[in-house]
């Protein structure tokens, strides 16, 4: 793995954790009124940080191949058509593996990481610059340039895909998820494979993310009344399945 990769990877741990000093560090400026403030607050420094510093690492490889792959690059005319296929792409397999959840092992469809994210662009609006834009591009640049990658080269894409996605799924600290999120990653692979082009999958990665939070502020209420139907259709099942095994 290239040195300035190494970087990368420690500049994005930072950013993960450095919530740990940055929160009580605004508190000490008196920068944000509560605890949820200062979080937001420092959501959006520590993240613009990361991403300068990581585009400045790769500042040497704007203009170079992919040197993970062989042959040229996807043109960009196809570039652009697969960055909306796979925005498609990534919709429909984040369904399939939501109902497989879902309807094959009983997980609760909520995401608690989507709720508490929705909670905190409500409050402070300048965060969906994180996690519609900021927050994509660093973890495709992360697990798909980077990881993926490196494994990539020593193995072939299924160990690589596999790899790599079920580490950007954990990442996202819903181990109860890992299908869904590790079903995106194997999605996100295949359109850098397909194209050898990682703008690609940040620009699918990037849509689907500002499409969830937007449906989840805009149909925020329906939503919720939603998931509550789901669960008590579940939980009458359940029930049903309870009372037919006693008969």
């Amino acid at each position: 793995m290239k040195k300035h990769y190494w970087f990368i990877l420690l500049t994005y741990m930072l950013v993960q954790l450095s919530a740990i000093v940055g929160i009580p560090l605004l508190q000490l400026l008196g920068i944000g009124s509560t605890g949820a403030e200062r979080f937001a607050f420092w959501t959006i420094i520590s993240f613009a940080l990361g991403i300068v510093v990581t585009l400045y690492l790769l500042r040497h490889e704007r203009t170079q191949r992919e040197s993970i792959f062989q042959g040229d690059p996807a043109s960009v005319g196809a570039s652009i058509g697969w960055s909306v296929l796979g925005f498609v792409m990534a919709i429909m397999v984040q369904n399939i593996a939501a109902n497989i959840e879902i309807n094959l092992f009983g997980i609760d469809p909520g995401s608690e990481n989507t709720e508490m994210i929705v909670s905190i662009i409500e409050m402070t609006p300048l965060v969906i610059i994180v996690t519609s834009i900021i927050g994509p591009i660093l973890e495709e640049i992360v697990f798909r340039k980077i990881l993926f990658g490196a494994i990539y080269t020593k193995t072939n894409f299924f160990v690589a895909a596999l790899i790599s996605s079920v580490i950007f799924s954990l990442f996202h600290g819903e181990p109860e998820h890992l299908l869904l999120y590790a079903s995106m990653g194997f999605t996100f692979a295949f359109l850098y494979v397909k194209t050898k082009r990682i703008i690609v999958p940040i620009i699918a990665h990037v849509s689907m993310n500002t499409m969830v939070v937007l449906l989840q502020l805009v149909f925020r209420e329906d939503i919720e009344k939603y998931m509550e139907q789901l669960e008590k259709m579940q939980l009458e099942q359940q029930l049903q399945a309870i009372i037919g095994g006693f008969i």
